[in-house]
């Protein structure tokens, strides 16, 4: 019976693949059916040649979806970590963090976060706590300490320190 799977192939549907630029003989010398010369006769001709339109070119493009934020983001640090590497009656800073290696950096500030849970008593210093993870460390009988960012070496004093008076204002009022 006569079926999909067991068809086969005229031998005169098959044709030989075309073998260009195998010389004169072959019928398709010199030239190798590119023509004499312009664009779509040289190496890599045929691909820029392609009249786009803008819709075209539009789609080809890859686009960037979203937006990245321009503030700075807190270093996120889990109660499960804190359970994990410091032992009961502990305070815990971001230095303290730093060097157990929970966190890269601290220049930006440190936040507390509620996933996992929290058996002993800390006392944690960080520059912000989500509330779950500030009840979580009251119910363990720990506190936690809101503290202000670390100050780093290139950021500047803030606009609410007076600056001292010059010495040129100090000689005029001498005057």
């Amino acid at each position: 019976m006569l079926s999909l799977h067991n068809l086969e192939k005229n031998q005169s549907s098959t044709h030989r693949k075309k073998r260009v630029g195998r010389g004169n003989a072959s019928g398709i010398g010199n030239y190798s059916t590119r023509g004499m010369k312009g664009q779509r006769s040289r190496s890599g001709g045929k691909s820029g040649l392609a009249l786009r339109s803008i819709k075209s070119y539009l789609l080809r493009i890859p686009k960037v979806r979203g937006f990245k934020s321009l503030q700075s983001k807190m270093a996120v640090v889990n109660l499960a970590d804190l359970e994990s590497n410091f032992s009961k009656g502990d305070t815990v800073n971001a230095r303290d963090m730093l060097r157990a290696g929970l966190v890269r950096s601290i220049s930006k500030g440190v936040k507390v976060l509620s996933t996992g849970k929290l058996t002993k008593e800390l006392t944690v210093e960080a520059n912000a706590f989500s509330k779950g993870a500030a009840g979580a460390i009251a119910k363990a009988g720990g506190k936690a300490v809101v503290v202000d960012k670390v100050k780093t070496k290139d950021e500047k004093p803030s606009k609410d320190v007076k600056a001292e008076e010059t010495p040129t204002k100090a000689k005029s009022e001498d005057k």
